[in-house]
């Protein structure tokens, strides 16, 4: 099938005009466990291809599968944090389908009896606003290989000479989070979708089941949108208006294996305008799966989407039903790390951050490097000023979050921390720690060396700085006079001057002070 790129679109809020969006979003989580679902094979990133299998995993004849017990704690332990109904009885199935990587030729999955069913999750959106998502069903399952496609342009199997299959991720415990259709978000759709996976990402980094890492596949999430006729009554947020609630759900598209929350919010609104193009023109919705093109900001047609009769589910014969007991779930229940969002509502009240600033901490993705950046040794303020500031502008900048940002270029909190500690005992001043950082990121070492190696250091010597602050007075008497007259804020361009004849090396805060006295004396 060739790729389509000429899919006609309408404006975001023209679409929003005619039509309610409706959201359902598929997370696939990969467990942090060290060996497979069902076989002893390690699960190691980036180990080289097809080394990390066997018989059981190759789905080769008369091999028998054992459930891997710490992957069924982990997922009582996500459904319990998502506030689910953790099942009395529970089962695996078979799930039919063919795909190159995937070789047994079935998935081993749950599918009318999960393990986890009924709860919900509150996101915060960016203005502060909770919105609830209802939670559907968590599931376990396994994950399926890794096809790559060699001869192509793009990657994808379209227009490649061949494909290249790794079985190594095959097999590895994957819990599949499903919500219920998510209604009422209106023109907030993407940013609610956003905010979701973002909050559950967090909650499953708190609980410490998985590395959820998006850009290594750890967390993927498939964003089902569909659309249907406007009612017409006013929208609530997060409620289906009485009218708007007897218009039934839309034909929905599946977009696959997105891996950045910026490309979930983007998928989503762009599918939103693809669907109210065609529906505006008479058209109807193909169910079918879609593939995410980060470069373009599109989607394109992948396959037509199954329903679940086409799978022919059916119990796996060769396990036996999952049944935990009450008390072990009562104590999974008991090791519940301090939910994402209570933790933070403490930290806000401990730094003493306003709303507004507790926001865009987390709008950076910067909580745990303040708080470790604060038991380093910063200032609660110092350690927001960084990360949400000066290094958030650099993430972005380069399209990455803060946290992959620091990863990358090996910022550390406790270099962060001795960068505060430097402006706060005055040695350095905002603009000199700002030089300091571009040499840290340039790995010319700590925030102490580079200076030293710089030479940049604040200039302590008041007898330097009045010299200086004599020079520039005795130069412009006519600002002198404007000073004199009442008028203290002309003292900034004097300031300017004196920071400009010590190469900015000094407190302007000392500098004024001393041209306000000159002046007056």
């Amino acid at each position: 099938m060739a790729t389509k790129t000429s899919d006609k679109v309408v404006p975001f809020e023209k679409a929003l005009e005619s039509f309610d969006p409706v959201i359902g979003l598929e997370v696939h989580v990969e467990l942090s466990t060290n060996t497979k679902m069902f076989c002893p094979c390690p699960t190691e990133f980036g180990a080289e291809p097809n080394t990390q299998v066997c018989p059981v995993c190759l789905g080769l004849p008369g091999a028998l599968p054992v459930v891997n017990a710490k992957a069924v704690e982990a997922a009582m332990r996500i459904g319990l944090a998502l506030n689910c109904e953790i099942a009395e009885y529970s089962r695996f199935a078979r799930k039919n389908y063919f795909y190159p990587d995937m070789p047994k030729n079935f998935q081993t999955s749950q599918y009318d009896e999960p393990i986890a069913h009924d709860g919900y999750l509150d996101v915060t959106l960016d203005d502060g606003e909770v919105f609830r998502v209802e939670i559907e069903r968590a599931h376990m399952e396994e994950d399926t290989g890794k096809s790559t496609h060699v001869g192509g342009a793009t990657g994808r199997i379209q227009g490649a000479t061949h494909s290249l299959v790794d079985f190594n991720r095959a097999g590895i415990p994957l819990i599949e989070i499903v919500t219920r259709p998510v209604l009422g978000a209106g023109d907030r759709v993407g940013e609610v979708a956003r905010a979701y996976v973002s909050t559950l990402r967090d909650l499953l980094k708190a609980l410490d089941v998985s590395h959820v890492r998006m850009e290594q596949g750890n967390v993927r999430c498939d964003a089902n949108v569909s659309l249907r006729p406007r009612a017409g009554s006013e929208r609530v947020l997060g409620q289906d208006n009485p009218e708007q609630s007897e218009v039934p759900l839309g034909t929905r598209t599946e977009t696959k294996n997105v891996n950045s929350l910026r490309s979930i919010e983007r998928a989503v609104r762009y599918e939103v305008t693809r669907h109210a193009a065609v529906l505006g023109g008479g058209g109807s919705i193909l169910q079918e799966t879609r593939h995410w093109h980060e470069d373009t900001g599109i989607t394109t047609s992948g396959r037509p989407k199954s329903d679940a009769d086409d799978y022919r589910y059916f119990p796996e014969p060769d396990l036996v039903p999952v049944a935990p007991a009450r008390e072990d779930v009562e104590r999974l229940r008991g090791t519940l790390p301090e939910m994402p969002s209570v933790r933070r509502a403490r930290l806000q009240g401990e730094w003493g951050f306003t709303d507004l600033e507790m926001r865009d901490v987390l709008n950076a993705g910067a909580v745990d490097l303040i708080e470790a950046t604060i038991a380093a040794g910063a200032t609660p303020a110092g350690a927001r000023k960084w990360w949400s500031g000066e290094v958030a502008r650099r993430a972005n900048d380069a399209g990455q979050s803060v946290e992959e940002y620091a990863a990358e270029v090996s910022l550390t909190p406790a270099a962060v921390a001795e960068l505060d500690g430097m402006v706060a005992a005055g040695r350095l001043n905002d603009s000199m720690a700002r030089q300091v950082l571009d040499g840290v990121l340039a790995g010319e070492g700590s925030p102490t060396e580079v200076a030293d190696a710089r030479g940049l250091a604040m200039v302590s010597d008041d007898g330097a700085l009045q010299a200086a602050v004599d020079e520039v007075i005795a130069a412009n008497p006519d600002i002198v006079e404007k000073i004199r007259g009442g008028k203290e804020q002309a003292a900034g361009a004097l300031i300017g001057q004196v920071m400009k004849a010590m190469k900015g090396q000094a407190d302007a805060a000392r500098v004024r002070e001393l041209i306000l006295a000159s002046v007056a004396g």
